[in-house]
């Protein structure tokens, strides 16, 4: 998600094990077999069909042979039961306070919580050295106060709950899909219709599980619903405001490729090359110069809506864009300018 509520599934990684370098040809399973406690191969060889069990990175068939030096990594949708967050004076930019929440404008690059990969600097490693006893949900393990999370580089608004009260309050409301939820992003082309709604079932990849892949069949995957509208075009880019109706993972991302708009600069979903402009050498550096500016997705979570658990009224936050984001958008604003 952009903005994902929090009974979304998660990986963690549980095991890694390098193979010896004289380590004989082996299927996976039975190497699995020999290395993990209390596994049955059934286990295991679900495990590997599902995506669980990677080898070297990649996703490998139950058949696979172990070569000497593979890195096999499993990892599951709970975290590990001895993950500890350790308090981290890291600076927040909070929005608003008071006895049962706050509001945080997150920066572009910090993680939400820990998972493979990031098990520090987190904004949860935040949380926990400026706040006692943040609440959790059931099955949420090493996630104090979160009842919904952004993507790394993803700026924008959360909310965070400092009450069981809150946290009650507030993941019902996310699960209603009551929560106003308000996106400014930067893609790549115009889009034909001013307005939209893209209403198109989204679920991992079955190739790829760290991409979110559109299944417009609605066969497979879950409901996901973003309404766009367009804020300015500027030619080659367009700047859009998405709603949320739904909370996936990767959701505006996911559904912004789909129509054929992917965010500028999204690595994972192809907006990180030129996909509309001019063939000329200076529009290519122009564009590279651009990339350099946001050096990430040009996402960022503007405002947050919802009703306070205390006092029943409906509250609205709202942030500025950040200082990469405005200025790729001038630039861009610039240029058309000069070539009309």
């Amino acid at each position: 998600m952009e903005e994902t509520y929090l009974e979304e599934e998660e990986l963690f990684e549980h095991y890694r094990i390098i193979a010896d370098p004289k380590q004989e040809l082996l299927r996976i399973d039975k190497f699995l077999m020999d290395r993990l406690p209390n596994v049955t191969r059934n286990k295991v060889q679900e495990g590997i069909k599902d995506g669980s069990v990677k080898v070297n990175d990649l996703i490998v068939k139950p058949n696979y042979k172990i070569r000497p030096g593979d890195v096999v990594v499993v990892a599951l949708s709970e975290p590990p039961k001895d993950t500890d967050i350790i308090p981290e004076e890291i600076p927040l930019n909070i929005v608003y306070e008071d006895d049962d929440l706050l509001v945080v404008n997150k920066e572009a690059g910090m993680v939400v919580h820990p998972a493979y990969q990031n098990w520090s600097g987190t904004l949860v490693h935040a949380l926990t050295w400026h706040f006692q006893n943040l609440p959790t949900m059931p099955n949420n393990d090493g996630r104090p106060g979160l009842v919904h999370r952004i993507d790394k580089d993803t700026s924008g608004l959360l909310v965070i709950a400092k009450t069981e009260k809150a946290m009650t309050s507030l993941a019902k409301q996310f699960f209603d899909h009551s929560i106003e939820r308000t996106y400014y992003a930067l893609v790549w082309g115009e889009p034909t219709e001013e307005k939209g709604t893209i209403n198109v079932n989204l679920g991992r990849s079955l190739k790829d599980r760290r991409i979110t892949a559109p299944f417009p069949e609605g066969d497979f995957g879950r409901t996901a619903i973003t309404h766009y509208e367009v804020i300015k075009s500027l030619r080659y880019v367009s700047l859009l405001k998405c709603n949320l109706e739904t909370g996936r993972t990767h959701q505006i991302r996911a559904h912004l490729k789909y129509i054929g708009h992917p965010l500028f600069n999204d690595a994972t979903y192809g907006g990180d090359k030129i996909l509309k402009g001019t063939t000329f050498t200076k529009y290519k550096q122009f564009v590279d110069n651009c990339f350099k500016m946001i050096p990430r997705q040009a996402l960022h979570a503007k405002s947050l809506g919802f009703v306070h658990p205390s006092t029943n009224k409906f509250v609205q936050f709202d942030s500025e864009l950040p200082s990469d984001f405005q200025s790729v958008i001038e630039k861009w604003e610039n240029y058309v300018n000069t070539i009309d």
